[in-house]
């Protein structure tokens, strides 16, 4: 997801249902970005923050208990998302709306709603797919 993403050490890696923050800390450890991790558990986010100070990136990586679909996300050059179907397509509009043109968006397995994807990939045969969406000027 990063590498489809492009991550560079400019980016600020934002993930919508972060669980225990795997993919925000990998952004700042292996790219050097920043990034922001949204979960409503306290507990993942708990284990996220422990992660992230064992990985020694606690101070590129914030962790926010709280409903993604109601926190600011306008501050993202990236966001990645391994949500459902319904969740993605619930997320469209938010998306195109608060994020800064040229965002990468970028979904593990599911697409939203009937937005087309920039590119789809299978990083495994038989694997699921990635896609990317780029926000376009409006």
């Amino acid at each position: 997801m990063l590498q489809l993403a492009q991550v560079t050490p400019d980016d600020v890696v934002y993930d919508l249902g972060s669980g225990d923050g795997r993919i925000v800390i990998q952004a700042a450890r292996e790219y050097g970005a920043r990034g922001v991790g949204i979960d409503l558990d306290r507990s993942l986010i708990e284990i996220a923050r422990h992660l992230a100070r064992e990985s020694g990136v606690a101070d590129r990586v914030t962790f926010i208990e709280g409903d993604f679909f109601t926190a600011d996300i306008s501050q993202a050059t990236v966001v990645m998302l391994f949500l459902s179907s319904a969740v993605n397509a619930r997320l469209e509009s938010k998306l195109r709306a608060e994020l800064r043109p040229g965002t990468r968006v970028i979904s593990h397995q599911f697409p939203i709603g009937t937005w087309a994807p920039d590119a789809a990939i299978r990083p495994e045969p038989g694997g699921t797919e990635v896609f990317r969406w780029t926000i376009r000027p409006r």
